[in-house]
């Protein structure tokens, strides 16, 4: 793909195997080094700052990640030729769950009891190896799509530099009084024994069936004791097993109903949803105060649970579903806890961090919390205590890996205080441009505004450990850095690995003067990868002013399920540490979904792997499909079939008008030259193609800078299609004889159309461009992405030239659609047309002969030329919209119309309205009430659309028939 010196088109071929052409693009882009002199050529320039999200490499890279990677590349390879300096740094998640579990799962492991009889560091280091095992394959994916990224400088979040800047960042959240520790009821795994984010929590639901119990709870004090019972409504029976206490609205009414045969409270809004047929309320009424510490009888007595089981106030019980009684757990829900505290009653957890109940407890120990559930059930209805019994459909949480069924768990654990920071993170969602622009105030929206503290804490091995120690009064310590902590440890730990076992093994000494060891804990993966603004240069301690000049991003791109991930906690970290975002502008896409429809998965068999997609279909017609061939912020489908029809409507159509154009300029000996005439010397269709180009120029950029892909790619689109299929094809004459006007103005518009197209489809364009370009002009970069993008030639645009070339494609397609009803084909040429349309009379004779020319026509007209009327129009009333003002009259109105001038009625209704008269009185008629019929006369077919019209003269004499 090397220039020659020769100044002629290289022989393009008719045909174009895109495999084969990336593969030679690629050698191309390696062997001179393209990328690296892309940065060099912008280096000093203004930088456009992008950050790559980073992926874990533990597993095989697919065809999702082909799609965000698309976006990724299509913009900085825009900005760049913007003129502006982009660079652009992979990165590797490395830590977190998902890496243990991949782990566990190869040395057959269990669970944390596994883990630690193998050792904690020898784990650890089966982790670090597992995270780099598919980097290559990650590297063979990035190259073959051609997303240009520094892989060579990825930052990995397992290094040290890394792990301190981390480290750092906690650091001054702790010191703001923005990272504590608190007993809290929080999402918790029990296979993986660590609590969950509520980021990670909303990524995990699941469709479950669960039983839905209404429990009686018989009264042992207060005016109705021995004489009725409290109803209460749960889908997790086994929390009754350490109930604690009945919670009712202070403000509701609460009644006694009665099926005559015993009594029950529940809210007085709910009676009949709660309790159906048979019951009514027996007149006496509560409020929920006036309940307040009434004392019941619990569901069971498995474990001790002492001092409690009254009725406590509580603002969060609504009447919406169930009784209006809620029970209480306070060992496994959050409002449960709050309420129960206020009360000084006490928290009992009678299940293991496994989620098995207690080997002590009776009738379920040793049992799964989940699985309890059926034997409870059974042992409430043997005792007479439940009054009803379902199943129940609703959505779970589950953990987002493992897919085990979480629980709501009260524990320790450190949490960082984003409730504090909530309305700051309001305002840096209104500073940041979101596409597509729902995401701002909706999903992502919604999200901020029901913020709560991000449980940052995971009681595992493989992460950042948390960097705080503790001494045994229980004074804390916050480490941001390994001098620091060897200041505090009285050593030199520069060269300390700053994970698990290593620094756990670190004492300090406390400011008290006495020993102080780390707390357990490693810190959530995502706030890793919210980190790595800064964390990827290692800051503060190295690269301080690298950083401040890549901070913020004016650009980044996920997926959508990364508004409660990546896109949340780059927000949230840069927000916690330097008060505003990380981000300025954030491309949020739709997933992919395979042929069928259904998400693709090994199980189904819809895979389709990447590599071989692009190897199939070539790279541009993936990035084209994903870029512009639909709504990027959809979940769209992925197949062959919609990739072959891509690269059939767009990328060959563009192929093969690049191809005539070398075939033509070769033959014709043609290059670039002062000698072509100038554009304003140049026949009409020449003037109108610049022109279209260069508004062209500005329409995409215009969408480009907005995010927009599919705008720009439908732009691109339509002018390649005009370009091929009107310009071409109305010009191909002039190319068979090398007439160098057209030869210069399809190769100017041609290397317009290749620059634009460039960030989008970077290969085919580059193919193109070495053929057409290189070939021809000694001062045309080396390669197209070394160009500056193009600036429209503002005197090459005539607008009024396009609005006329618009109205003359218009009649054409007027033209073509009466041939087809008549049934005259276009090979019989005909005498006349006659054509009406807005500006008609004003239009260039050349425009006129190609009317005339795509028509075969002798002569296109104005319809004023003939003297009669072409069509025979009849008027007769709609009934439907008639009857409905007129009743009764309306067969007279009918009979005024049918009588009427219809043609002169079509007129009037055209203004505005029509009279007609009915029994000597005006009768005035709007459009909806008349139906105009237009029928062509004899010996001609018209064909009309949004004010044009075209009417073809089928007579036809012995000449035209020969």
């Amino acid at each position: 793909m090397h220039a020659t010196p020769s100044r002629s088109y290289r022989s393009v071929p008719a045909q174009v195997d895109l495999p084969a052409l990336d593969h030679e693009v690629l050698r191309f882009w390696q062997d001179e080094n393209v990328f690296a002199r892309s940065l060099e050529r912008t280096a000093g320039r203004p930088d456009w700052i992008f950050y790559e999200g980073p992926p874990t490499a533990n597993g095989m890279p697919g065809t999702h990640h082909i799609e965000a990677r698309v976006f990724k590349d299509v913009f900085p390879r825009y900005r760049t030729m913007k003129g502006y300096h982009v660079p652009r740094k992979a990165g590797w998640d490395c830590h977190g769950l998902p890496v243990e579990l991949a782990v566990e799962k190869e040395l057959g492991f269990a669970g944390k009891q596994d883990i630690e009889a193998y050792g904690i560091a020898e784990f650890n280091e089966r982790c670090r190896a597992s995270v780099t095992r598919h980097t290559d394959a990650f590297a063979q994916l990035t190259e073959r799509m051609g997303y240009w990224v520094d892989m060579a400088g990825a930052y990995r979040t397992m290094d040290a530099e890394y792990v301190e800047s981390v480290w750092w960042s906690l650091k001054q959240i702790f010191d703001k009084g923005l990272l504590v520790e608190d007993f809290r009821v929080a999402p918790w795994c029990p296979r993986d024994q660590t609590a969950l984010s509520d980021h990670e929590l909303a990524q995990g639901y699941e469709d479950v069936a669960d039983p839905s119990v209404y429990v009686r709870l018989p009264l042992t004090s207060g005016p109705l004791a021995g004489r009725a019972s409290l109803l209460v409504w749960t889908t997790t029976p086994w929390t009754l097993v350490s109930n604690t206490a009945v919670a009712v609205h202070p403000d509701v009414t609460y009644v006694v109903a009665s099926d005559g045969s015993e009594q029950l409270v529940v809210a007085e809004a709910l009676v009949e949803q709660a309790l159906g047929e048979g019951w009514s309320p027996t007149g006496v009424t509560f409020t929920g105060k006036e309940l307040e510490r009434w004392a019941y009888r619990r569901p069971f007595e498995l474990v001790d649970v002492p001092d409690a089981h009254i009725v406590i106030l509580a603002a969060y019980v609504t009447t919406d579903s169930g009784t209006g009684l809620v029970h209480q757990a306070p060992a496994f829900g959050a409002d449960d806890l709050t309420s129960c505290r206020a009360y000084g009653l006490p928290m009992v957890n009678p299940v293991r961090p496994d989620g098995t109940f207690a080997p002590e407890v009776g009738l379920v120990g040793g049992t799964f919390f989940k699985d309890a559930d059926a034997t409870l059930v059974e042992d409430l209805r043997e005792r007479g205590l439940l009054f009803k019994a379902r199943q129940y459909e609703h959505s779970y949480p589950h953990c987002w890996r493992c897919h085990t069924p979480l629980i709501y768990y009260a524990q320790p654990s450190w949490y960082v205080r984003t409730t504090e920071i909530r309305d700051d993170l309001l305002r840096e969602n209104e500073n940041t441009n979101w596409q597509p622009a729902t995401i701002k105030h909706g999903r992502y929206g919604d999200w901020l505004t029901n913020n709560v503290d991000w449980a940052l804490s995971r009681s595992r091995y493989w992460g950042t450990p948390l960097p705080i120690w503790r001494c045994p009064d229980g004074h804390l310590t916050c480490v941001g850095s390994l001098a620091e902590l060897g200041e505090l440890a009285g050593r030199d730990l520069s060269a300390l690995d700053p994970h698990r076992p290593f620094v756990d093994d670190v004492t300090v000494t406390c400011e008290c003067g006495a020993t102080a060891n780390r707390v357990p804990e490693v810190i959530d993966a995502w706030y890793d990868s919210g980190a790595m603004p800064f964390a990827q240069f290692g800051y503060p301690h190295r690269n301080k002013e690298l950083f401040e000049r890549s901070y913020p991003a004016q650009f980044i791109c996920e997926a959508i399920d990364q508004t409660r991930g990546w896109f949340y906690t780059l927000m949230t970290v840069g927000t916690l540490v330097f008060g505003r975002s990380a981000y300025e502008n954030v491309v949020c896409l739709g997933h992919i979904l395979a042929e069928d429809g259904r998400k693709m998965s090994k199980h189904l068999g819809n895979i389709l792997e990447p590599i071989p997609l692009l190897e199939q279909h070539g790279a541009d017609a993936v990035r084209w499909y994903m870029a512009a061939a639909g709504s990027p912020w959809s979940a769209r489908r992925v197949g062959h079939a919609t990739l072959q029809e891509v690269v059939r409507k767009t990328l060959l159509t563009y192929w093969n008008t690049v191809a005539f154009q070398a075939l033509y300029g070769r033959t014709a000996g043609w290059a670039p030259s002062a000698a072509d005439p100038q554009p304003a010397d140049r026949p009409i269709l020449d003037r109108w193609v610049l022109s279209e180009a260069n508004i062209l120029i500005g329409r995409v950029d215009a969408a480009m800078a907005a995010f927009d892909t599919q705008e720009a790619g439908k732009l691109l689109a339509a002018f390649v299609d005009d370009l091929s299929n009107w310009y071409v094809r109305r010009s191909r004459r002039r190319f068979w004889r090398g007439d160098p006007a057209a030869l210069a103005t399809l190769h100017e518009a041609l290397r317009t159309v290749t620059l634009l197209l460039a960030p989008i489809v970077p290969f085919i364009t580059e193919k193109v461009w070495q053929d057409l370009v290189v070939a021809v002009d000694p001062q045309a970069a080396p390669s197209v992405h070394l160009t500056d993008y193009p600036v429209p030639d503002e005197s090459l645009i005539d607008a009024r030239l396009g609005t006329q070339v618009e109205s003359t494609r218009r009649l054409v397609e007027l033209g073509r659609t009466a041939r087809a009803e008549s049934g005259v084909k276009i090979r019989q040429p005909l005498s006349r047309s006659l054509a009406s349309a807005p500006g008609f009379a004003a239009l260039d004779p050349e425009l006129i002969a190609e009317i005339a020319a795509e028509l075969n026509v002798a002569a296109v007209l104005p319809v004023s030329a003939s003297e009669e009327s072409l069509v025979d129009t009849t008027a007769k009333a709609n009934f439907r919209t008639l009857g409905r003002r007129f009743g009764k009259q309306v067969q007279a109105v009918a009979k005024a119309i049918a009588a009427a001038d219809a043609a002169a009625l079509k007129r009037d209704l055209a203004a505005g309205a029509a009279t007609v008269t009915v029994d000597g009185e005006p009768v005035a008629l709007t459009g909806d009430e008349v139906i105009i019929t237009e029928t062509p006369r004899e010996g001609w077919a018209v064909a009309s659309e949004a004010g044009a019209s075209l009417a073809l003269d089928l007579h036809l004499t012995p000449e035209l028939v020969r």
